[in-house]
């Protein structure tokens, strides 16, 4: 594969760059276009696929901006794959709910759907709902349903940004695909968290490298100390193997191609971010536990991040069944 981004990717980054610097908040990002990339044209969007959804989620994490960016792309671009004109028309702000309390992400979904004369209707629970909209995908047993207006209830996350439980009780719910939809639908959304928390790490090294440089101790700055160095290089390779993995599954999903080991590598490699975020912290000193420094706000995502997708042992056990 080409990890140069071609001339509309490199346009759409730079309008993500220029829109975010400016304090770019979430109705900022509607209006220059970035949160309808995904949306079908013909549903007033500009059609683009995974690699440029993943574009945009990368500045989004440099600035560990709190914007509902990762579950608007990730629900658009879902619904543009499987949904149908009218779906994409009728939905330009939905969410993803696939997470299940005590079950992994990659494994199969407890929700059940039955259908009856009146449509189909949904019975289980769907944790950790980002941004929750008005409506949602479910993932559930016979495919992907539309559900609009579910009842939840808010839950708490490390960067504070809404997230939501949700409760299904024969829910009526519109079914948008089939079983083979589930599947797909989740490797959107774990490459749209490890597109973010590509950028959360290339964001809070660019911070701590500057740190090291500026702060002194004995008379020299800290990046002139050898443990010093080791420790900033080993966060820079930690960047760099999110970045291998994630550009190389979302442009196979792009392309068409099986990515599910790229997507479970980087995956793995969004939970090692976390500890990389702590070595950021490490080489801070105190500053790197004052929540008014912007390094609180790249480990808290970090952190939130990586439990989406279920941490470093749930991707390991699926790296290990895929070989």
């Amino acid at each position: 594969m080409d990890f140069n981004l071609d001339e509309t990717q490199q346009d759409l980054k730079k309008l993500a760059t220029e829109v975010l610097a400016r304090e770019g908040d979430e109705e900022r990002l509607w209006q220059a276009g970035l949160m309808s990339v995904c949306v079908p044209e013909e549903a007033g969007g500009a059609g683009l696929g995974p690699v440029e959804m993943a574009v945009v989620l990368r500045e989004v994490g440099a600035r560990a901006a709190s914007v509902a960016a990762l579950p608007t792309l990730a629900g658009t671009l879902a619904l543009a794959r499987y949904g149908t004109p009218a779906h994409q028309r009728r939905h330009g702000r939905i969410t993803l709910a696939l997470r299940e309390p005590g079950r992994a992400l990659a494994g199969p979904p407890s929700t059940a759907a039955r259908s009856s004369s009146g449509g189909w209707a949904l019975t289980g629970r769907k944790v950790s709902v980002l941004y929750p909209a008005s409506a949602v995908l479910v993932t559930a047993d016979e495919g992907l349903f539309l559900v609009e207006g579910p009842a939840t209830t808010a839950e708490f996350t490390s960067t504070g940004e809404p997230a939501a439980t949700i409760v299904l009780d024969a829910t009526p719910g519109e079914r948008v695909a089939g079983a083979e939809a589930v599947a797909g639908a989740r490797q959107l959304f774990t490459a749209a968290v490890a597109a973010q928390a590509s950028g959360v790490l290339a964001g809070a090294l660019e911070l701590t490298t500057s740190y090291i440089k500026s702060r002194r101790q004995f008379g020299r700055a800290l990046a002139e100390f050898q443990a010093v160095t080791m420790q900033i290089a080993d966060v820079y390779v930690a960047g760099r193997a999110l970045d291998v993995a994630m550009w190389s599954a979302v442009w196979r999903l792009g392309a068409g191609l099986p990515a599910e080991q790229d997507l479970a590598l980087a995956a793995y490699h969004v939970s090692e971010a976390v500890k990389a975020l702590y070595t950021c912290q490490h080489l801070h000193g105190g500053l790197g536990l004052d929540v008014t420094y912007p390094l609180h706000r790249y480990f808290a995502q970090a952190k939130h991040l990586s439990h989406l997708l279920g941490g470093a042992d749930a991707q390991l056990d699926l790296i290990g069944a895929l070989v």
